[in-house]
């Protein structure tokens, strides 16, 4: 299948509308609790309405049209309809701070706001004097009617007056080269920088991930990770563009009702559902003990053994796949409904996957095919395919998409699926796009003789130690994570002697260990100061640290709570703000290289 030059993105919907009007498009729970969906004809009808509501507000060719709202099925209709007028869609995290969201908004020449609930417009509200661009909030859910905010459906109406004729004749004016979303950055320091992601940017990214990716007709997506950030953006085109049905889900708090909701043939994350997913089995099968957890142990035993013959393009004997079809049955099978019982593979990306976790679900039959990407190329360049995952490495490139190692180790990229630039940073997007078109990534890597990208750091991560010794924290920080009472770790030592690490417990395996024990305890995370657990997670990163070298490996270890978004030790991507937790835990990070 060739990658076809759509002139802009509403080209590539009608495409898919042409093509099955009567699909299921998009499925979700609406607000009273009952699943409501829409076919692609539907959605169709009702992003032209929306993109005429937007022409009666008088939103123009280049206007800028914020969302302030996590992932739900009118944030998509939105954001099309915004799109197929030629306005640009500017997502913004519904965690932030009201001083945040107005740097965003405002930054982008927004000009019209879209808010999730009435908590949301109480954000804008409290900034409103600081957004004169802004000219009408609308409420996804909850009224609101005065003379700055309204309901969705009273904004819908308005486009009532606007002929479709109009609408036409704004949508034939919409290039390729136009902007259709600028996404912000988090970034772990400083100030976000939004990238400009073109029509033809969205358009060549959703083509060129479907050439990797195991498509079929009448299959069935979850999306769960938040619109605002450029994963979940890009998965949504994606479904755009091949047609799927896409079940829209509640959120984190409702994944596993969700999934059985859906029951998806695959689906894309972080990293950090299938860390939990892998915790939550082992925490289960343990807590039975006894029996089931030998059966269990067995179960992935076989399951390793054939997923390893699997991999290595190898027969599997049949008295291993008899072995094979009984441990499918007693364990495996199980696992796989908590996310419906129908998923074939996954894509996972936006930050590092252990290699232990992608060999644990490929031995229970479900394929994680890590992928790479950032904000700066549609959040695609890289991805293992189904015929040849290779765990610890991010895939071969896209279609289209060129990739290449800088003298200095930086990873580059060049292809359609580059940013035009940042918002209103020309410095900045000198710095990231050299004169013939390559991406700096930032990233350090290496590309073997098959064309496959291993991602070992950071350029701006790296710690140098006193000593001279450079060390990505990155890699090191997977590995630790590893062990199952440990959720995050974060890598101190820059200027220092050794390295140390601020880590958080699962608190959950932590806690079942800590009985098992006789350890007795009112509250889990009270075990950061136990002992016996303080002396259990020394014991399993010096297990860890055997697969380092000296200089790399982890001298000294300090339990802290855990890293959220919420405390300020997680970007929105879930990725560890280093120099904040360092400035955080200061003196306990002076306590650790304190002379003994």
């Amino acid at each position: 299948m060739a990658i076809k030059d759509y002139p802009n993105v509403h080209d590539m919907l009608l495409d898919t509308v042409t093509r099955q009007p009567g699909v299921e498009a998009y499925r979700w729970i609406g607000p009273r609790g009952a699943v409501e969906s829409v076919t692609w004809e539907q959605f169709y009808r009702e992003t032209r309405r929306a993109a005429r509501a937007l022409m009666a507000l008088g939103v123009g060719h280049g206007d800028k049209v914020a969302i302030v709202s996590y992932t739900r099925y009118r944030w998509i209709l939105v954001d099309l309809a915004a799109a197929s007028i030629g306005a640009c869609t500017v997502g913004v995290y519904q965690t932030l701070l009201a001083k945040d969201i107005r740097y965003i908004v405002d930054h982008s020449d927004s000009v019209v706001a879209f808010a999730q609930d009435p908590d949301q417009l109480a954000k804008l509200r409290s900034v409103r004097d600081e957004l004169p661009k802004v000219r009408r909030v609308i409420l996804f859910e909850g009224a609101a009617a005065d003379d700055w905010a309204t309901d969705f459906e009273s904004f819908l109406s308005l486009g009532d007056g606007v002929a479709e004729d109009e609408l036409d004749r704004r949508i034939a004016a919409v290039k390729p080269d136009d902007a259709a979303a600028i996404v912000y950055t988090s970034g772990t320091t400083g100030v976000p920088k939004g990238a400009v992601l073109t029509h033809d940017n969205l358009c060549f990214t959703s083509q060129s991930v479907r050439h990797c990716l195991d498509i079929r007709d009448n299959e069935v997506a979850i999306l769960f990770l938040p619109l605002a950030h450029v994963f979940a953006r890009t998965c949504a085109y994606f479904s755009v563009q091949t047609g799927v049905t896409t079940v829209i889900s509640r959120g984190l708090d409702f994944l596993l009702d969700d999934f059985a909701l859906a029951r998806p043939h695959w689906f894309a994350s972080v990293p950090a559902v299938y860390d939990k997913a892998h915790a939550r089995a082992l925490a289960t099968a343990e807590a039975k003990g006894g029996v089931a957890h030998a059966i269990f142990n067995w179960a992935f035993a076989v399951g390793r053994q054939v997923s390893d013959l699997r991999l290595a393009g190898r027969p599997v004997p049949a008295l291993l796949a008899l072995r094979h079809r009984v441990a499918d049955r007693l364990v495996f099978k199980k696992l796989r409904a908590r996310f419906g019982g129908r998923v074939r593979w996954c894509i996972s990306g936006a930050a590092p996957l252990s290699p232990q976790i992608g060999r644990f679900f490929h031995a229970a039959g479900i394929n994680i095919t890590e992928g790479l990407g950032m904000t700066e190329n549609t959040s695609f360049s890289n991805v293992n395919r189904l015929a040849t995952i290779r765990f610890g490495s991010v895939g071969q490139p896209g279609p289209g998409i060129e990739q290449r190692i800088a003298p200095d180790g930086e990873i580059q990229f060049r292809g359609r699926n580059v940013m035009k630039g940042y918002y209103k940073m020309p410095a900045e997007t000198a710095e990231a796009i050299t004169p013939d078109g390559w991406l700096c990534t930032g990233d350090l890597g290496e590309i073997d003789a098959d064309g496959f990208l291993r991602v070992t750091g950071r350029k701006k991560d790296l710690i140098i130690t006193s000593g001279g010794k450079n060390v990505a924290p990155a890699v090191i920080e997977v590995t630790l994570a590893s062990s199952k009472y440990i959720s995050r770790a974060c890598v101190i030592g820059d200027r220092r002697k050794y390295l140390t690490a601020l880590v958080s417990l699962d608190l959950e395996r932590a806690a079942a260990w800590a009985r098992q024990q006789g350890i007795a305890f009112s509250d889990p995370a009270a075990l950061r100061s136990d002992p016996a657990v303080v002396a259990l997670i020394n014991a399993e990163v010096e297990e860890r640290n055997r697969q380092f070298a000296s200089f790399e490996t982890i001298k000294k270890v300090a339990l802290v709570e855990e890293f959220t978004i919420d405390n300020g030790l997680l970007t929105p991507t879930l990725k560890v703000r280093r120099a904040a937790a360092a400035e955080r835990y200061r003196d306990v990070v002076e306590a650790m290289y304190r002379e003994d």
